[in-house]
């Protein structure tokens, strides 16, 4: 069947085909409707290559689902979401979120570049995405100014067609020795078939910032042949507009992957600029060749200094990378493989959406869809151009954006009625004595899941999510903590609002308290509010947060304050 007027077709017997609004080499962009949940959603239809073998092609078709089950799991606010894969008449269908709003190459097209403060705070957003990406063992490929979406009204960041054309231990030309990606983007060990991995997906971060901040790559060039030869041998040259950014710009355009910048040191970067409007060298070792990033002994200083900390955002996401967690109590997961090792799992989008496919067409208006990954504000610090995060929320007992009232409890580490020992946990909850170093009471049937520097106890269903994270002091202490991770709420909190921190102590101990209420990472599990407190004691950072649908404020109030009051550094 052809895809030409083809219009509303029922595909898997739930996603109607309305509209075709885009079009490239491997896919064609359909606008649908769900007919389940009465929402619109974007669906990619990959096409048929006549030019392979049938056996080849089952293959293909067979390796899509694989590898789009996997990306299906990724859950981040700058991450595109994917909805389902479904197969019809032997072809697969991604279906996704439509965002409202253009991408960044359009944007650039019509308004020129941007200022070095909307390029640092994209970037920011564009490196926390390929973080959460890369350690679930996804590598993106083709990332440009065509596939990263501005959405309308809210400057929300995302990031969209993964790639799926390649897999691990492949090179970087196809069997019929078309190119997967888009050359001016392209990192010079993909270039010489090499390797692939997270660095060259920084690399292309690089040079779209170049993008961004002067309008062209900075390897553009007339013909692909000269492309080729400015990526891997001429010297980089980064445009002058980048000059308040030039140590990422640098440190990402490192042509060893090796020595190349970081995500997390680069994000740390990029942050600073925006709180102090410089932007502090590469640490060393990273990022620090020579003026024109093909040296390989231009370290700075004489050492290597110790690596720039993780921004500190204890709720991004608040939930553990990975998807839904066993309903057994779980043990700490085994040690992840390599992104290079678990790549079979991992290459999704780029060729499904099609190698030429325009971003621009996610671009509809949602409909009803409660969110579903989309945030109703910017991310924001006090030196973005969109202003300050949203204050002055409801206390406690006040009604919520939803109309739903919040409890009155005592204040967070304000001593219970649970008997002579607060620390004993209440009837319902079992006492956690943590790996980390830490115990606590939970509710008897929350399961553990650790994330890094992260621990998590949920719910069945992940209803109700309680997150602990122990740190070294912070600057500015538990208030600066959170009033920087307040700042950036919008980000790393889907239609992050009603916002507030106050300051309060626990056990006599300075801590801060951060409320809010947000949209839920998607439409079914809707609204939900944070209660997150940061305190600090015996030269520890200790935060404690738990989250939950609106209407269950009340459960939630009392798992997070049973948390907190029944937390303990020395129960282990």
């Amino acid at each position: 069947m052809g895809t030409e007027g083809a219009g509303f077709r029922l595909i898997a017997g739930r996603y109607r085909l309305e509209e075709r609004v885009g079009r490239g080499g491997m896919g064609v962009v359909w606008r649908a409707s769900d007919q389940v949940l009465g929402r619109q959603v974007a669906v990619k239809e990959l096409l048929p290559d006549d030019s392979r073998p049938a056996d080849d092609a089952r293959r293909r078709r067979d390796r899509t689902f694989r590898e789009a089950r996997a990306v299906c799991q990724l859950r981040h606010p700058h991450i595109i979401v994917v909805h389902d894969v479904v197969e019809q008449d032997e072809r697969p269908y991604l279906v996704m979120e439509l965002v409202d709003g253009g991408s960044l190459a359009d944007r650039i097209a019509r308004h020129g570049p941007v200022d070095a403060t909307e390029a640092a705070r994209i970037g920011i957003a564009l490196l926390s995405a390929l973080r959460t990406a890369h350690e679930a063992g996804v590598l993106h490929r083709d990332i440009k100014p065509a596939n990263v979406l501005i959405e309308s009204g809210t400057d929300r960041v995302v990031l969209t067609d993964f790639g799926i054309a390649q897999v691990a231990g492949a090179t970087t030309l196809t069997e019929t020795g078309a190119f997967v990606g888009s050359p001016e983007y392209t990192a010079p060990e993909r270039m010489s078939g090499l390797r692939t991995g997270p660095e060259s997906d920084l690399w292309s971060l690089g040079a779209l910032l170049c993008t961004a901040l002067s309008g062209e790559s900075p390897f553009r060039r007339d013909s692909i042949g000269g492309i080729l030869h400015a990526v891997v041998t001429d010297d980089i040259r980064p445009p002058a507009q980048a000059e308040p950014l030039l140590p990422v710009v640098r440190g990402l355009l490192d042509r060893d992957p090796d020595r190349r910048l970081g995500a997390a040191d680069a994000e740390w970067m990029l942050r600073t600029y925006l709180e102090t409007g410089r932007t502090p060298a590469a640490p060393a070792g990273r990022g620090t060749t020579g003026p024109h990033g093909g040296g390989r002994g231009h370290r700075i200083g004489g050492s290597r200094t110790p690596k720039a900390p993780e921004p500190y955002v204890p709720t991004q996401p608040d939930v553990p990378h990975g998807g839904p967690l066993p309903s057994a109590p779980a043990q700490p997961p085994p040690a992840r493989s390599s992104p290079r090792g678990v790549l079979v799992a991992a290459l999704l989008v780029a060729a499904l959406a099609g190698a030429g496919v325009s971003a621009a067409a996610l671009l509809l208006h949602r409909h009803g869809d409660g969110g579903g990954g989309t945030p109703g504000g910017t991310a924001t610090t006090p030196a973005t151009r969109t202003g300050t995060a949203p204050t002055g929320s409801p206390g406690p007992g006040s009604p919520t954006a939803t109309g739903t009232p919040s409890p009155s409890p005592s204040a967070p580490g304000t001593p219970r009625p649970t008997g002579a020992d607060s620390r004993t946990a209440p009837s319902g909850y079992r006492t956690a004595r943590d790996p980390a170093g830490f115990s606590l009471a939970v509710p008897e049937d929350f399961t553990r899941s650790p994330q890094g520097e992260r621990v998590f106890y949920l719910s069945p269903g992940q209803t109700f999510r309680l997150g602990v994270k122990v740190t070294e002091p912070q600057p500015g202490g538990p208030q600066g903590v959170l009033d920087r991770s307040a700042a950036n709420g919008a980000s790393t909190n889907p239609g992050y609002h009603d916002g507030r921190v106050t300051r309060t102590t626990r056990g006599g101990h300075r801590a801060a308290l951060w409320e809010f209420t947000w949209n839920g990472f998607s439409a079914a599990e809707g609204p939900r509010h944070t209660y997150d407190l940061c305190w600090e004691e015996d030269g520890r950072l200790y935060d404690v947060w738990v989250s939950a649908p609106v209407g269950k404020v009340r459960e939630a109030r009392e798992y997070f304050d049973v948390a907190v009051d029944t937390f303990s550094a020395t129960g282990v």
